[in-house]
């Protein structure tokens, strides 16, 4: 068992690393999804571009919930837990885009970034509806 005490404690058990793992999973699905030099969905243009920007938001929703229960499972205090979680998500989707310049036929996005972003704060509003 691992303990940090600094004023967030963490104690490892399988049930954390269990959902660490998870968290890291889903970070591959989405780089392996980012590292794809053209994903378009053979819709027309507008529909594709909709898609998209959906699943971008899909992503970075899911990730900020797998990367909040994560850490909701060790010390830390559920408002921390939240923010460590949005920072965490927003966080990667900034390196996903920065990951995109390196990939033939993709470029990373600021306006990306944003819309990644849309999807973390639509989790924290559900969340804070959902806890209250």
């Amino acid at each position: 068992m691992i303990k940090y005490t600094n004023k967030l404690k963490f104690s490892f058990t399988m049930k954390h690393l269990l959902n660490w793992l998870i968290v890291i999973a889903w970070m591959a699905v989405i780089y392996t999804f980012s590292n794809q030099p053209d994903l378009h969905s053979g819709f027309e243009p507008i529909y594709d571009l909709v898609l998209r920007k959906m699943a971008h938001m899909t992503e970075y929703f899911v990730l900020a919930f797998l990367v909040h229960r994560a850490v909701s499972q060790s010390d830390v205090p559920p408002g921390k837990s939240v923010v460590l979680a949005t920072v965490f998500a927003i966080a990667y989707a900034f390196s996903d885009e920065y990951h995109q310049n390196f990939v033939v036929g993709r470029h990373g996005s600021y306006p990306d970034v944003g819309i990644d972003s849309i999807g973390v704060l639509a989790w924290v509003w559900l969340n804070s509806k959902l806890r209250s």
